[in-house]
């Protein structure tokens, strides 16, 4: 007798899951776009789910836009992952269903990624950016006049991305003196609070070349010479934004101050998925209402 109310039972909790979604308040976006800073999420911040997840969870919160990164398992019921080198036509049409079915989610970046020093392996890449819709790739590869022809023929920004060991803003400057407006900086505030760096400061100096953010607030600055990508010094780590010693208000002013266009992608690298569900909307709501008063 019990296991015939199964299936209404099951009714029963997927309708009000359903009714609960329908509640909850809808995110109001419209101060971002109309200032032209865009949120996006770098799906790395859910390394240990799989891209699908990534996707449900970035809808639910509000999230238009998203920048993928090599290496994440496409999803629970597929062994592929996500890589431009290896992806099948069928991962891609995967992909781009998935995305419509979430509600019209939108690829926008890829990286951090290595560009072939070939150009008839870096055309391929361009080719399947262009395919994805994506519109930067992030990278730690130098620009050359050959990522110049690129960039310019596919319309695609080339964003060299600085960990705390690499592409600080000056070398970036001198790696962009003589390349086209599309090749510049993907800037991200955490790499720069681990190296000692004030972010704003960096926004400044960089101006027109922040091409892209990946945008982080630290509860301190790390100041460690050894520091690599995946490991902050003692007690340094992400904080919802607004919260940490970032100046994250300031760093959005700064943006838009300098005309900056482009996508502010969230990157936590701490926590866990229980975590980075409770404090990503945190992160969302100050930044919508921090730029809902910068649209003023």
């Amino acid at each position: 007798m019990r296991s015939n109310w199964l299936p209404y039972f099951v009714s029963i909790l997927c309708l009000s899951t359903m009714l609960r979604a329908a509640d909850a308040p809808k995110r109001d976006d419209s101060a971002s776009e109309k200032l032209g800073i865009k949120l996006s999420l770098q799906c790395y911040t859910y390394r240990a789910i799989t891209f699908f997840e990534t996707v449900d969870k970035a809808a639910a919160m509000g999230i238009k836009y998203l920048e993928i990164y090599p290496g994440q398992k496409l999803s629970p019921a597929s062994t592929a992952k996500v890589e431009w080198s290896s992806m099948s036509d069928a991962a891609i049409d995967e992909i781009k269903k998935k995305l419509a079915e979430a509600g019209g989610l939108k690829l926008v970046a890829y990286g951090v990624a290595a560009i072939p020093p070939k150009e008839e392996d870096a055309r391929k890449m361009y080719e399947w950016a262009k395919k994805m819709g994506i519109e930067v790739l992030v990278t730690e590869t130098k620009p050359t006049e050959m990522h110049d022809k690129l960039c310019t023929e596919f319309n695609i920004k080339m964003a060299l991305h600085n960990h705390p060991k690499s592409w600080p803003p000056d070398e970036v400057l001198a790696a962009c003196k003589d390349r086209c407006p599309l090749i510049g900086s993907c800037s991200d505030t955490g790499h720069f609070m681990r190296r000692g760096l004030v972010p704003v400061e960096q926004f400044k100096k960089l101006g027109a070349r922040v091409l892209h953010c990946h945008f982080k607030d630290l509860n301190d600055y790390s100041y460690i010479k050894d520091a690599t990508h995946d490991k902050d010094g003692p007690g340094v780590h992400d904080l919802p934004w607004g919260t940490g010693k970032g100046d994250a208000k300031g760093m959005l002013t700064q943006l838009k101050a300098q005309g900056f266009k482009g996508y502010t992608s969230i990157e936590y690298e701490f926590g866990s998925v229980k975590e980075l569900d409770e404090n990503l909307p945190k992160c969302i709501k100050f930044y919508d209402e921090t730029l809902t008063e910068l649209a003023k």
